[in-house]
């Protein structure tokens, strides 16, 4: 982790500007055609959501404003940032699962996978990770949403981003899923969460390169 000197920060004024704002986040949704991803999954007998955590982390994590965060001492920068996904656990509640990112996707997804199956009989609600370098994700598969919001804590402004990923659907010969992208925007602007999106099609379309 480091800090962020304002004074030769480039988003020094827009920093200043949201960070104090009752309400400083934005969320968008897009469709992701998930067809060639969804078949090297099926083909590989990999787990669907552990696979979406390690392409949300791999992507926010070649962003820096994916990596940076609000502190009371000022905006700070993690070398690298952890996913923490909602788990359908018993009696119909869900519970936290937070894995270790690697770059490694098969390493990942190994550690991951025995992850999800300890925490669904073990169900918490208490962060593996103690401080803010997570990234917060949810699945919707019920729902092909068309927009999402987060509940965040406002006081102090709690800055990480947060995903969100819902049902599939055929539209002609495609799969295609919503994934929904919530950030500070004393951190990001439309921008980096176009970036965001464009990468992670770029995987989906590409997943050999996994």
């Amino acid at each position: 982790m480091k800090k962020i000197p304002l004074e030769n920060w480039p988003r020094k004024d827009h920093y200043l500007f949201f960070r104090d704002f009752e309400n400083p986040y934005f969320s968008l949704c897009a469709d992701m055609d998930i067809t060639n991803f969804l078949l090297l999954i099926k083909d590989n007998e990999i787990s669907f959501t552990a696979a979406i955590m390690y392409l949300v982390a791999r992507v926010a994590n070649g962003i820096p404003e994916f990596r940076q965060r609000v502190r009371d001492t000022g905006p700070i920068e993690h070398e690298v940032v952890h996913p923490s996904a909602t788990i359908l656990s018993k009696d119909d509640l869900f519970t936290f699962c937070t894995a270790l990112y690697q770059e490694n996707f098969l390493a990942f997804i190994q550690e991951t996978e025995l992850e999800i199956l300890r925490i669904k009989t073990e169900p918490s609600l208490e962060e593996k990770i103690q401080d803010d370098s997570m990234l917060f994700m949810t699945s919707i598969p019920w729902v092909s949403f068309t927009g999402f919001m987060h509940p965040v804590k406002l006081s102090p402004a709690d800055s990480v981003p947060r995903f969100a990923w819902g049902k599939f659907r055929e539209e002609g010969q495609k799969t295609v899923m919503p994934l929904a992208v919530q950030g500070h925007h004393a951190l990001m602007d439309g921008l980096h969460a176009g970036l965001f999106y464009e990468e992670f099609q770029r995987l989906l379309d590409f997943p050999e390169e996994l």
